[in-house]
């Protein structure tokens, strides 16, 4: 008993042994991990980015049979194509500037970098690592995104007989196409704000050519006294844009206009009152020069 009993021991430490080179073999990618920094990553248009994708805790990695293959998945017709992949010393492109570190590959680190990001750069992408035999792979969804660039300026109507005058609030080159463009207004009588609801028209959104958008809403001005807000909101925004403008009393711009009037006629009386003094100098300096002259001419 005791000699069987020492035999089934070694039996099993022999197998105990064999068990990690058995589970290494049959589940090899178990143990190879990819790490990415986030399910989604956030850029602008234009901008650079770096999208993440490790090997967490990894020694130096033998670059001979390190490899990473990165993929884009579109959102628009859901077809996966290469970005870029890297077999030891072969390397390809297939987008246009993409490229992964072959110091930070060694390191574990098989980040893929895109410059000047464009809105067409956007979908799923699939970092897939190899390292001989193992093999492991994580997702990640990039989202572009355009901030708006906002104006605000003032447009007499053409048409309108009443000559109604409008307030033009502008938001050129944004992505997506969702956004949103409140008007506020601050009186004398409120000094609070209020958002206004009457005498706005905010056209449709209208697609560029790089698939960025541009939007403009239109206040009529009908305040007497007032100071209006553009507030435009958009994803890509950190901030809402914040645009005002102020116009003044109609009865106010009358006031000025009669007053430029009366500086005008002031101007003009002191000019004819200024050259009827300088007459009125002239003439007595030339009687008094005659007088001076009389006694002489008697003299002779």
């Amino acid at each position: 008993m005791t000699v069987t009993g020492t035999a089934a021991g070694r039996t099993l430490r022999g197998v105990l042994r064999l068990l990690p080179v058995l589970w290494c073999w049959v589940f090899p990618a178990d143990f190879l991990i990819v790490e990415m920094e986030a399910k989604i990553q956030t850029v602008l248009l234009n901008d650079n980015v770096t999208i993440s994708c490790k090997v967490p805790g990894s020694t130096p990695l033998n670059t001979d049979i390190t490899g990473v293959i990165w993929y884009v998945k579109h959102q628009a017709n859901e077809t996966e194509h290469e970005v870029f992949k890297m077999y030891g010393n072969h390397q390809q492109a297939f987008r246009p500037g993409a490229s992964v570190s072959l110091a930070g590959l060694e390191k574990g680190d098989f980040s893929l970098h895109l410059p000047g990001v464009q809105l067409r750069d956007a979908g799923e992408y699939r970092c897939k690592v190899v390292v001989t035999p193992e093999q492991a792979q994580e997702t990640v969804f990039l989202n572009v995104l355009a901030s708006p660039e906002c104006t605000l300026f003032r447009e007499q109507a053409k048409v309108k007989d009443d000559g109604d005058k409008y307030i033009l609030c502008k938001a050129r080159g944004f992505y997506p196409e969702n956004i949103i463009i409140i008007w506020y207004t601050w009186t004398q009588e409120n000094p609070q704000g209020q958002e206004i609801s009457e005498g706005i028209t905010t056209g449709p959104a209208i697609k560029n050519e790089d698939g960025t958008f541009n939007i403009t809403s239109r206040l009529r001005l009908e305040h007497i006294v007032t100071t209006c807000q553009c507030v435009i909101s958009h994803i890509s925004l950190p901030t809402s844009c914040r645009l005002n403008f102020t116009q003044f009393q109609r009865g106010s711009e009358m006031g000025n206009a009669w007053e430029t009037t009366v500086i005008c006629i002031i101007t003009v009386v002191y000019i004819v009152v200024a050259a009827a003094i300088i007459g009125l100098i002239r003439c007595f300096k030339k009687r008094s020069d005659s007088q001076d002259l009389s006694p002489i001419s008697n003299i002779i």
